[in-house]
């Protein structure tokens, strides 16, 4: 029995305790449960064998009530693995222990995530678990650098390589000893017949223990645990190929049942397949190791007055770092001394370094240039942009796309459909076909060994792996596997306009007066909008400041959300806004000054109506220039058979004319805040995919209603949280790129699979002897073995060839890109 405690929210009376007491009454397993409406708590005492924790919070969810749970997550890397059933393992022990509640193993990583409440089990306990199903854990990921993996890495390599030199060695030599009659050998003689079985068997016998013993003892650990993994079927294969010669060489069976030379090849083989799948594996997680190289290792930090250099992971935020000309800047922070250029091209992708001076942000792993700087550090270890990028796409990468779940159901029936048919093969040769047994048992050691649901396995993993690895280096972050499916779907595009569409950084164009000259006008805009961050305010207040107007500081000062702003100014009430607010605070726009407004909002403008005291006493026309990539991000979108939406709270003039500028196919103008989501959701209703291109701050809940929010080159926490693709560039071409590498990557995805269930569906049946009554084709163990390791490789390597995928609008610029800690590729 085990005790675990609830927060429970929702409850208001005691007929909700009531209510809560017998939901979990009735379940099957649960003894005695305490519900106190108080505290808002739940003690409940239930048998884990016969019902698990997430049953039970389920259960209480299905009622209408919610459970609060203090989580954690730790990460491990794990060795061992060898499939996808080690995978399955993995996640099926440790989700049974109370207080897991998520999961998620990545086979091609070797890596296991792992979110649980630390009120029910330690990280230890998890670890142990895993350790106990007989897997090593190394370490926790943030206790263990990347050169303590790559050395396990290295050293598992290196002991794969001596297991298969061992067996491919030997079994050279037993498969001479087996055909050495056709290059004259006399081993056929029958006084030397006896000799060569021992020589034999005392060759085969050391490979089976040193080569096999890590497979044959991992086939041991899965069936204890009643599991069913691929070491169980490639043992029993060679195992069943060794155990018949042995039984042959002392008498027990025919001479036709030594098949040493087979067991032997079968085991070379298999090494070969999975050395070269851990070889290419390793590859595959390249983009995560740039990145991480990108990370300073030590920093000069100032203490007690004096310069000292620490480990990068013992500066604390209000550490003043010194960052010399040449090196890295080590953590995000704010310049409070010196001046110098920066390279950020990490970042934006461009190789121009920008000025830092003091009062600006500098994110770590940029790179100082010329000067001295002083930076106090704001964000230190996890929290620092490029970690946040390190773990979204290592995040992403362990993620499972809808597709996979076909991969899983496949995986879960492979091993016991193929036993069924090596048993059945075996059967219909020998006791119904009337064959020699031994021709029977080699069907049955083929079925076993040529069957491959690493195939399965690996299709997924190894594809997000290196396609969003690919993405991570040019700055496009794919947080999940479900974003791919959706991003190839997408029927429509919705960019927000202001800093994403346009630059971001209006100019003020037109200054129209009707009782008041220009820099009266000026004046009282500027001083009103003195505090006020919007980016159409600081339009004003640069152009008054150009023209050395005096700005003073309003009385009073209250913005109106998506309407404008009302102020005090020298005991004078100003207004400055839209229509909309002119129109509720009752002020009368007359046909002249309607004229003005319409001839700025025509020409693409935004018109700023100002009044004071009750009369409008000018309008003010503002632009903001459209992007460089803007016409041909929409163009390649217009291509690629996607319609494209602006969304904006300009008016509909204004928003027009823009739109028929870039060629957007739909206008949603005069739109609230807080209305975006709401204007998604709609066009969901009719039936669209719906793809939200913004900055990740102000955009926030649309990015969420979106079916793809894509956040664009923010760099912000909210960015990085808001969207299913995270654009680190303020590149719009990337939205693009982010859309062709999703579709390029769930394609491979599908190739994989198809390859997968090609390989299977065509290559059992013919091991168990289908074509044999036909064209006399029968297919031997060893080669069968060699068949099998060539299917897991060809999809590892298969994956690995999205490294070298451009996505097609960038292809023309991949000259001029960037890429982290590479140098740019040649076009």
């Amino acid at each position: 029995m085990r005790e675990v405690t609830l927060k429970i929210t929702g409850m208001s009376c005691a007929t909700c305790a009531q209510t809560i007491t017998k939901v979990l009454m009735k379940l099957d397993g649960v003894e005695k449960v305490e519900v106190n409406l108080a505290s808002e708590k739940a003690v409940i005492h239930y048998n884990p064998d016969k019902i698990d924790l997430e049953t039970i919070i389920q259960e209480i969810e299905k009622v209408g009530y919610g459970v609060i749970r203090d989580t954690r997550e730790v990460v491990f890397n794990i060795t061992g693995m060898t499939c996808a059933t080690c995978v399955q393992t993995i996640e099926k022990v440790t989700k049974k222990i109370p207080g897991v509640l998520e999961a998620t193993v990545n086979l091609n990583a070797e890596r296991g995530r792992f979110v649980y409440d630390p009120t029910l089990v330690t990280s230890e306990e998890i670890r142990q678990a895993i350790e106990n199903i007989g897997y090593t854990v190394t370490g926790i990921e943030e206790e263990e650098g990347t050169d303590t993996e790559r050395e396990a890495r290295e050293k598992h390599i290196a002991v794969m390589k001596k297991r298969l030199i061992v067996a491919a060695v030997i079994g050279a030599v037993v498969t001479l000893l087996t055909y050495g009659e056709y290059i004259g050998l006399p081993v056929d003689d029958p006084t030397l017949l006896p000799w060569v079985l021992w020589a034999e068997f005392f060759l085969a016998t050391p490979v089976m223990y040193y080569s096999g013993k890590g497979m044959f003892a991992a086939a041991y650990r899965a069936l204890t645990h009643k599991t069913l993994s691929m070491d169980v079927m490639y043992s029993m294969g060679v195992g069943s190929a060794y155990v018949a010669s042995v039984f042959a060489t002392i008498g027990l069976l025919p001479s036709d049942f030594v098949f040493y030379e087979t067991a032997v090849l079968l085991m070379a083989f298999l090494l070969l397949g999975r050395l070269l799948e851990a070889i290419a594996k390793g590859r595959t997680s390249e983009a995560i190791k740039k990145l991480m190289g990108l990370q300073a290792k030590t920093a000069v930090v100032i203490r007690d007055g004096q310069e000292v250099e620490i480990p990068i992971k013992d500066v604390k935020v209000g550490d003043i770092v010194v960052i010399k000309p040449g090196e890295k800047v080590p953590v995000d922070g704010v310049v409070v001394d010196g001046e110098s250029y920066v390279d950020e091209s990490m970042i934006t992708g461009e190789p121009i370094p920008n000025l830092k001076k003091k009062g600006d942000e500098v994110i770590g792993a940029t790179i100082n240039k010329n000067s001295v700087l002083k930076i106090e550090a704001k964000k230190v270890g996890k929290d620092t942009l490029l970690a946040q990028i390190i773990k979204l796409v290592e995040e992403a990468q362990s993620s499972r796309p809808p597709i996979q779940r076909l991969a899983d159901r496949i995986i879960t029936y492979f091993i016991p459909t193929v036993l069924v048919i090596a048993t059945v093969s075996f059967t219909y040769w020998y006791f119904i076909a009337d064959m020699p047994s031994v021709f029977a048992f080699v069907t049955l050691v083929s079925v076993l060994v040529i069957a491959c649901p690493c195939a399965f396995g690996l299709a997924t993993p190894t594809a997000l792996t290196v396609g969003m690895g690919k993405g991570a280096e040019s700055g496009i972050l794919i947080k999940n596997g479900e974003a791919l499916e959706l991003a190839r779907n997408v029927t429509i595009v919705i960019f927000d306009k202001t800093g994403t569409l346009t630059i971001g950084k209006p100019e003020v164009t037109d200054v129209v007066t009707f009782s008041k000259d220009e820099d009266e006008v000026l004046k009282i805009v500027a001083s009103a909008e003195k505090g006020s961050e919007h980016p159409l305010a600081d339009a004003v207040v640069r152009k008054a400041k150009e023209k050395a107007l005096d700005i003073v500081d309003p009385e009073e000062f209250e913005a109106i959300t998506g309407k404008g702003v009302k102020a005090k100014l020298n005991g004078s009430t100003i207004l400055i806004g839209n229509r909309k607010l002119m129109e509720e605070n009752g002020y009368k726009i007359e046909d002249h000054m309607e004229q003005e407004i319409q001839r700025l909002e025509k020409g693409a403008k935004t018109a700023i109506i100002v009044a004071v005291d009750g009369t409008i006493v000018g309008v003010i026309g503002i632009a903001d220039m459209v992007k460089d990539t803007a016409i041909e991000t929409i163009n390649h979108l217009h291509k690629m058979g996607r319609k494209v939406a602006m969304i904006t709270g300009d008016n509909r003039r204004t928003a027009e004319a823009i739109a028929r500028q870039l060629k957007i196919d739909r206008v949603m103008a005069e739109v609230l805040p807080q209305d975006k989501a709401n204007e998604v959701k709609r066009l969901q209703d009719e039936g669209e995919i719906v793809a939200f291109v913004g900055d990740g701050i102000n955009d926030a809940p649309a990015l969420a209603q979106a079916e793809v929010g894509i956040a664009i080159g923010s760099g912000t926490d909210i960015a990085i949280e808001s969207g299913e693709i995270v654009l680190i560039k303020d590149d719009l071409r990337d939205v693009v790129a982010g859309i062709q590498l999703s579709a390029k990557t769930l394609g491979k995805i599908k190739q994989n699979l198809f390859w997968a269930m090609i390989y299977n569906t065509i290559l059992i049946p013919v091991a168990a002897g289908v074509l044999y009554p036909f064209t006399g084709i029968t297919f031997q163990p060893e080669w069968a073995g060699a068949a099998m390791a060539i299917s897991s490789v060809s999809v590892v390597t298969n994956s690995l060839l999205l490294k070298r995928y451009h996505p097609e609008i960038k292809k023309k610029v991949v000259s001029k890109e960037v890429t982290p800690g590479v140098a740019p590729t040649p076009t």
